[in-house]
């Protein structure tokens, strides 16, 4: 589609219908250095494997997205979820409560959206979503800084950020390491999250440790599920697609509820299901896949 004014800023969004009328939109939240075009084939498998539709978008400063100049507000990912989506949203007539799907950045916005309107989605997951501030994050984006200064991080993401590259690098990273942003802290809002969440973190995630995972878990209302993989870094949908596919087929199998025939959008399994488990919440331990 062409892109999109939302609140004065021309977006780059990409809206597919779901496979059957009446089925929830999945919305796609990228990273903190992502893009629309970063997801790659993500969506189209997972709206392939669930029969839901899509919408993913670049935010404002991202890919193909207008640009951002100027340096950034803390308040950034606030912003995103409390303005920006629900005017998103009310753009492309994706009005019934829709699944949040959010990696890193994106899943904080998740978490946010869901707790401020906790009647306005149906479901959230999240892959390395940050609710803390940790010192493994500070130092790997003070890692990520020089390599983009004097290594090969500017080229790659110029690939898909094109002219918002160097606008978005300082913007995002500036404040990521402001040292009063180390004070940052969703764990307040978690309780207002009512909803079912299926929560994914990698081992080897560069960026977060498991304290996230444990912080969500310990804090959401709603039936939380966790997911921890092996062998897996900050991008599970990357580095372990078909666990993630398994376990978000599944996720939507289970909050459907009991009945003797599962809806189209929960998905069959294709592959051996990945390991995921209730969330201390639940009274459940969680599983390593």
């Amino acid at each position: 589609m062409p892109p999109l004014s939302v609140l004065g800023h021309m977006l780059d969004v990409e809206l597919v219908a779901p496979a059957e009328a009446g089925l929830p939109t999945v919305v796609f939240l990228h990273e903190g250095l992502g893009s629309r075009g970063l997801w790659r084939d993500f969506p189209a498998r997972f709206r392939d494997r669930t029969g839901l539709g899509t919408l993913v978008y670049s935010r404002w400063g991202y890919g193909e997205s207008d640009a951002r100049a100027g340096a950034w507000p803390v308040s950034f990912m606030h912003d995103e979820a409390i303005a920006v989506l629900p005017a998103l949203l009310r753009e492309t007539g994706v009005h019934a409560p829709p699944i949040l799907f959010g990696h890193s950045d994106g899943g904080s916005i998740a978490l946010i959206f869901a707790s401020h309107y906790p009647a306005e989605v149906r479901a959230v997951i999240t892959e390395a979503a940050h609710v803390i501030v940790e010192d493994r994050t500070v130092n790997s984006i003070t890692e990520a800084a020089q390599r983009f200064a004097s290594g090969d991080l500017r080229p790659r993401l110029a690939r898909y950020h094109a002219t918002n590259t160097d606008t978005l690098f300082a913007g995002w990273s500036g404040v990521w390491l402001r040292p009063e942003f180390r004070q940052w802290d969703l764990r307040p809002l978690l309780p207002g999250v009512r909803c079912p969440v299926l929560a994914i973190q990698g081992y080897e995630d560069e960026y977060g440790t498991m304290a996230q995972l444990d912080a969500i878990a310990g804090a959401c209302r709603g039936p939380t599920t966790l997911l921890r993989l092996d062998h897996c870094a900050h991008a599970p949908h990357a580095h372990r697609p078909d666990a993630v596919l398994d376990a978000a087929a599944g996720f939507l199998r289970r909050i459907t509820g009991p009945s003797s025939s599962a809806p189209p959008w929960a998905g069959a399994s294709q592959s051996p299901p990945a390991r995921s488990s209730p969330a201390p919440g639940s009274r459940s331990r969680p599983a390593r896949d």
